[in-house]
């Protein structure tokens, strides 16, 4: 895994194609050569065009959209690459492929440190670590917009997939879209303390993303029903118990 800070900005761009590229290469001929029935790939909504995300209030990320491919990175571009590989195995072989394409999965357990770690985690690790009335560091104009789905949901999306007669792809994600800033100020509400955001220059990705869930509802009956906000309590709290142990 790994956020802005490590997909966007270049300097993974190898690693990250050849490793994710060897793992689904490895894993299709493992299963087809084991005769294994089903297959799930966690693709990403990295995949989709850059040209159709510039305005932060009206992204397009419905799964028709996907073509003419035009990610905004690498690791988006391997992700289309694999969708194609597991849908030619499906092709050539038979073999039952589901796909997702996951929008910003988030919880407790993930990486919330060095460099690797999404934006709900490193903010929440930024706010339990700033005192109150202290300053926060976020890159960019904090504008931005996103959607965020706590872990349980994806994991709830993805088994109703699993289950089901169809391939995919399908966005599993949230359409509760909000900026950096929002995102930051629901943090804050939630560990109670008043802070100041600094914005600074990084990495930043597309300008405006968001899951389109009417595909999913319309075949599987599913729809995200968890606030962002109850997610992030449950993930602020444990980032938070992490923060304390390092000290």
């Amino acid at each position: 895994m790994g956020g802005a800070g490590f997909v966007f900005t270049g300097n993974n761009d190898a690693d990250i194609m050849h490793n994710s590229a060897l793992i689904n290469l490895n894993m299709l001929e493992a299963c087809y050569k084991r005769n294994i029935k089903r297959i799930f790939y966690s693709s990403s909504a990295c995949m989709y065009p850059k040209y159709n995300q510039m305005d932060p209030d009206n992204p397009k990320c419905s799964e028709d959209s996907a073509y003419p491919a035009a990610p905004d990175s690498e690791y988006g571009w391997e992700k289309l690459f694999s969708e194609r590989l597991y849908l030619a195995y499906k092709k050539n072989y038979g073999m039952e492929v589901r796909i997702a394409r996951y929008h910003n999965i988030f919880g407790p357990e993930g990486t919330w440190k060095g460099g690797r770690e999404k934006a709900p985690a490193a903010l929440c690790r930024k706010v339990a670590m700033a005192p109150d009335g202290g300053e926060i560091e976020m890159w960019g104009d904090g504008k931005q917009t996103r959607s965020f789905l706590y872990i349980n949901e994806c994991l709830e999306g993805t088994i109703r997939l699993t289950r089901s007669d169809w391939t995919g792809p399908v966005n599993i994600g949230s359409e509760e879209m909000v900026t950096i800033n929002q995102l930051a100020e629901t943090v804050m509400e939630i560990a109670g303390k008043k802070l100041s955001i600094k914005h600074v220059p990084g990495p930043l990705g597309v300008r405006g993303r968001n899951s389109d869930n009417k595909l999913i509802y319309e075949k599987l009956g599913w729809k995200p029903s968890m606030p962002l906000k109850e997610g992030l309590k449950i993930t602020y709290a444990w980032i938070k118990e992490q923060v304390e142990k390092a000290k």
